[in-house]
């Protein structure tokens, strides 16, 4: 409906209400699109998390616990069970298609409901991103980058907050030296590091399911924390293991050690 236009007020002026009036209306419809977090369903990690899990609207970060595929790939894993537990289309964002697609149906993450967008440079990664979280509808938006400067995390921040949607970034290295690039200060709500443990054992020969050693290292209004986790199911989710998670724990050090 368009609105009527005041005695005497010219066409700009009236054009500027109409935008203005436009955008109050869409700052209100999403401002409730998607309210409150997403819980991990673990209450050691939930208790943690201020709101009780992930919020939604937000921008989180991960990376490996160290420069290696496997973490990075693992890493992956963790973000992809967190996406399909979030409700719509999932945007994928990166430059280099190498994702392993049964991998991810095994964490409850089908491709049919996923929309991979490829680049050329990470510049544009950042801003298909951007767009996608601008877009608003979606369960979440994944990007893969190696650096993820401050600037473009806040415009990831803003745009999550502005749609409701959850903003994932995966830091994926190519090389040692760009793993150093994790430590910078970036927007995001939560950051996580996440390596690779040695699987459970099985009472028969065979590899059991995988466990994870995730590292939550920054998170607003909240405390740094440490878990040793089964990883992702078929729905997504994780669980806590049995065992140590403690730094004296002589597998978690050597997978830090070097």
């Amino acid at each position: 409906m368009t609105a009527a236009r005041a005695p005497g007020m010219s066409d700009g002026a009236s054009d500027v209400i109409a935008d203005l009036r436009e955008r109050i209306s869409a700052l209100e419809g999403t401002s409730t699109r998607k309210a409150g977090c997403l819980a991990f369903g673990v209450p050691e990690i939930d208790a943690v998390l201020p709101g009780g899990g992930l919020s939604h609207g937000a921008l989180h970060e991960f990376a490996g616990g160290g420069a290696g595929t496997v973490d990075g790939a693992a890493t992956a894993l963790f973000a992809a069970g967190i996406a399909a537990r979030t409700k719509g289309p999932i945007v994928w964002c990166l430059t280099r298609p190498d994702l392993f697609f049964p991998a991810l149906t095994q964490v409850g993450l089908h491709p049919d409901r996923v929309i991979f967008v490829e680049s050329d440079k990470e510049e544009d990664v950042l801003a298909n991103m951007e767009e996608g979280l601008s877009f608003g509808g979606l369960g979440a938006v994944v990007g893969e980058l190696v650096r993820l400067p401050m600037v473009g995390s806040r415009r990831l921040q803003l745009a999550a907050e502005r749609t409701g949607t959850m903003a994932l970034a995966v830091r994926r290295w190519r090389r040692q030296t760009e793993a150093s690039d994790f430590g910078q200060p970036t927007a995001s709500t939560t950051r996580w590091r996440v390596s690779v443990m040695p699987s459970e054992e099985l009472p028969v020969p065979g590899v059991g399911r995988a466990k994870w050693f995730l590292e939550l290292m920054r998170v607003k209004a909240g405390e740094c924390a440490e878990f040793l986790v089964r990883a992702c199911d078929e729905q997504g989710r994780i669980d806590l293991s049995t065992g140590s998670a403690d730094r004296s724990d002589p597998a978690r050090r050597s997978v830090h050690s070097g």
